[in-house]
């Protein structure tokens, strides 16, 4: 069945012949099938990522079936999820259980396997990107072969927990969860002069924390995530979340931005105005709650993670390039931080991180700023997100990431006739 097939943000299009496989037998079988007719074929969750990683060049394989809880474990906290499940069904689904997962990012859109094999990270210095929670993992080879993969075999296991879609397709996933949780969010308006010589201290004094600056300001929004007990309980007032995630982020966000978008001078203006609206507010919740917000208005993006220590200096020359040539970027910037994995592909391999990422709106020019983004990242050894927009190629990405050649090697041996491959994974993979 064939369909035309869009990414979120609207950057990546194909036409593809679609399988939608119901099981994971089914999905084998036709893998199996597309190889021995010499085919290509790419999985897709939601299609979230902003880069072409799920651009099929021949079929598409669907995981919209593949979705549910296959089993928990209360008192280990392991769970076994369908690859397919999107993250907002899976966190409910956890919290039924007395369980969450022990980080996320702050959107629930992705399917599991597709937020984990393109890096998909929340924010805490103490935690890893959503990969470290992964204990095993269920993979489809295009010779159709099923195996679980896991710390009995840490080569493979080393390179198939973010494997890009290009070793295997995923089915099944085993997680780490831990405990339910609650979260106290205290989101609050400062300057960028007064957050960013103690940034350091910021990441280490919270759990989680994360803040946004307004391109063309100094004005900065914080917001620091800290565990409460269970019986602590203050939720957001319910006209204040729709005033504040639905209303102004969204709705008037959006018209602003589409108004915007024809007249360029007035962005930073709005910024400084938008800014110094801001109001700080306190509130607590489950973790997936806090986590989480909608997003309504589209978006393009690029992300990199950059050493720790060098966060300030990339922001410094960011503002200064934005202040220099007044760049119309009617989206803040987001900071965030991470602990080291051992995970080979893994922006987070070995090294803690802090994340930078800019964004514009998807109707709006995002080349130029984008551009100076990755000249002020690429002097401070820049890793991009694998699903987010970036210019680099396979030798520049094999200067960053230490284990690439095992990868590659991995790749050789799982996939020698590149059956899951398409023009992205040959750019930043090699061929």
């Amino acid at each position: 069945m064939s369909t035309t097939w869009t990414n979120w943000a609207g950057t990546v299009a194909a036409s593809p012949e679609v399988l939608r496989p119901r099981t994971a037998g089914d999905l084998a079988g036709m893998v199996r099938d597309t190889a021995e007719r010499g085919r290509r074929v790419r999985p897709v969750g939601s299609g979230h990522s902003f880069t072409a990683i799920a651009q099929p060049t021949d079929l598409q394989l669907s995981l919209e079936h593949l979705v549910g809880v296959v089993s928990a474990e209360r008192g280990t906290g392991r769970v076994r999820v369908l690859a397919g499940t999107p993250l907002r069904d899976l966190n409910r689904a956890l919290d039924l259980l007395g369980l969450a997962m022990p980080n996320l990012g702050d959107i629930d859109a992705q399917t599991i396997s597709g937020a984990l094999s393109t890096g998909t990270h929340g924010t805490g210095a103490t935690l890893p990107g959503l990969t470290g929670a992964v204990t095993g993992l269920r993979l489809v080879t295009p010779d159709g072969e099923s195996r679980w993969v896991d710390a009995s075999e840490p080569e493979l296991f080393g390179a198939a927990r973010l494997g890009l879609g290009a070793l295997g397709v995923i089915t099944e996933i085993e997680l780490a969860c831990v405990p339910a949780y609650r979260l106290r969010a205290v989101e609050r308006p400062d300057s960028l002069d007064a957050v960013l010589p103690r940034i350091q201290e910021h990441f280490d004094a919270h759990r989680h924390f994360e803040l946004y600056w307004f391109p063309g300001t100094r004005r900065v929004q914080t917001k620091a995530n800290d565990l409460v007990g269970d019986d602590v309980d203050e939720p957001l007032a319910p006209w204040r979340r729709r005033l504040d995630d639905e209303f102004l982020a969204n709705t008037v966000f959006g018209a602003a931005n589409r108004l915007l978008v024809r007249a360029p001078r007035a962005v930073l203006p709005f910024n400084a105005i938008a800014a110094r609206a801001l109001t700080g507010r306190s509130y607590t919740g489950p973790s997936h709650e806090v986590f989480c917000t909608p997003r309504a208005v589209r978006f393009v993006e690029s992300e990199y993670a950059v050493p720790r220590e060098a966060v300030a200096d990339v922001l410094t020359e960011l503002a200064a390039w934005v202040e220099r040539r007044r760049e119309p970027v009617s989206f803040p910037v987001e900071v965030r931080v991470a602990a080291p994995d051992d995970i080979w592909l893994s922006t987070g391999y070995e090294r803690a991180n802090a994340y930078i990422a800019v964004h514009q709106y998807h109707r709006g020019d995002h080349r130029a700023y984008f551009a100076a983004f990755e000249d002020v990242v690429a002097a401070h050894a820049g890793r991009p997100h694998w699903g987010k927009m970036h210019r680099l190629g396979a030798e520049e990405l094999a200067g960053l990431y230490p284990r690439m050649a095992d990868f590659r090697a991995v790749r050789d041996r799982l996939d020698p006739d590149r059956v899951l491959s398409n023009d992205y994974l040959t750019r930043v993979l090699g061929d």
